[in-house]
């Protein structure tokens, strides 16, 4: 399998996302490869998810606007899953593509968010 792909659960949905290529989503990456990393996570203005790492990873802040299926690095140590669109200066961590239910499974309410490695599925 490829160590490029990474997996978001959120319920009994699963979503394939691609690694970035910056020191943020490589030290993701590294801390996947220790186990999966369970998010709780807040909606905010009606646009993305963001919850708290736990810890924080390198970041090479980019003034971005976002699309739906973006991944990317608050303050260093908050995940962010967009469902809409957002410009603001991040860490892109990464991408799902195949957005199939992205947006109904985020919707509006807290969730819990599961970020892992293919080998741990």
């Amino acid at each position: 399998m490829s160590t490029d792909i990474f997996y978001i659960t959120i319920g009994e949905s699963i979503f394939a996302a691609t690694f970035a290529d910056n020191a943020g989503a490589a030290a993701l990456k590294e801390l996947l490869a220790e186990g999966p990393v369970t998010i709780e996570m807040e909606d905010y203005g009606g646009f993305e998810k963001v919850g708290p790492l736990g810890q924080s990873l390198p970041t090479e802040n980019v003034q971005t606007t976002t699309q739906a299926g973006d991944i990317v690095l608050y303050q260093g140590n908050q995940v962010v899953l967009f469902y809409g669109s957002n410009s603001w200066s991040y860490t892109r961590l990464g991408r799902v593509e195949d957005l199939a239910g992205w947006q109904e499974v985020l919707g509006s309410k807290a969730i819990t968010a599961v970020l892992s490695l293919p080998d741990a599925q």
